[in-house]
């Protein structure tokens, strides 16, 4: 692969990442926990949100293995659930706003590439791929239902079982490496990422 499309996908994966995180702190902002802007993560700076594991180790662990998908995460906003103004879907609304900033990253950019490829340069077009990409597949990624993983709080926003919720956090993430590195599973993601882009940009993805 060459370099410079190293250095794009990895600098697009990143701020990717970063939004997604940002994103969570601004809807718990919203909702009356202002903890993550008080900390300064309300942030673009990659250096306040650089987890070492998440956001360096594991992308190039997967490049150095060929893998056929980067993914990763940062170091989580501080969100204190408990001064969110809406008690009951408060913890929901947080989780939901980072996959969902994803999301429509990826529609905005997909968007673009459909319907304005023939006026862009080859090099903008490549960029914009790699943000469809990269950003449907972190908003599924984190919709696994393993700690540390948004959809466990998902998940646990409907099911209040204590005994569920103890063993999720105390072993989600060996599940979580045990379900990315001897499972299917990012085959699929990588399968559903790429059917999904296609979609959006019309099939104009490089």
């Amino acid at each position: 692969m060459d370099i410079q499309i190293i250095i794009v996908s990895f600098i697009v994966l990143i701020l990717s990442i970063v939004i997604h995180e940002i994103s969570h702190g601004s809807m718990a902002n919203q909702l009356g926990d202002n903890t993550a802007k008080n900390q300064g993560r309300l942030s673009l700076n990659p250096l306040k949100h650089i987890d070492p594991v998440g956001t360096i180790m594991l992308p190039l662990f997967l490049f150095f293995i060929s893998s056929p998908i980067l993914i990763g995460w940062a170091k989580p906003v501080p969100v204190n659930f408990n001064n969110l103004t809406d008690k009951k879907w408060g913890e929901l609304k947080v989780s939901l706003a980072g996959p969902g900033a994803n999301l429509a990253i990826a529609l905005v950019c997909g968007l673009l590439i459909r319907f304005l490829a023939p006026i862009f340069p080859e090099s903008l077009i490549l960029i914009l791929s790699l943000a469809v990409i990269y950003n449907i597949l972190l908003a599924l990624f984190n919709l696994i239902p393993i700690p540390p993983l948004d959809g466990s709080h998902i998940l646990l926003s409907f099911v209040k079982d204590y005994k569920i919720q103890d063993f999720l956090y105390r072993f989600g993430f060996f599940i979580l490496i045990f379900v990315l590195f001897f499972t299917p599973i990012l085959d699929f993601l990588y399968y559903l990422t790429l059917n999904l882009s296609n979609f959006i940009t019309g099939g104009i993805i490089l």
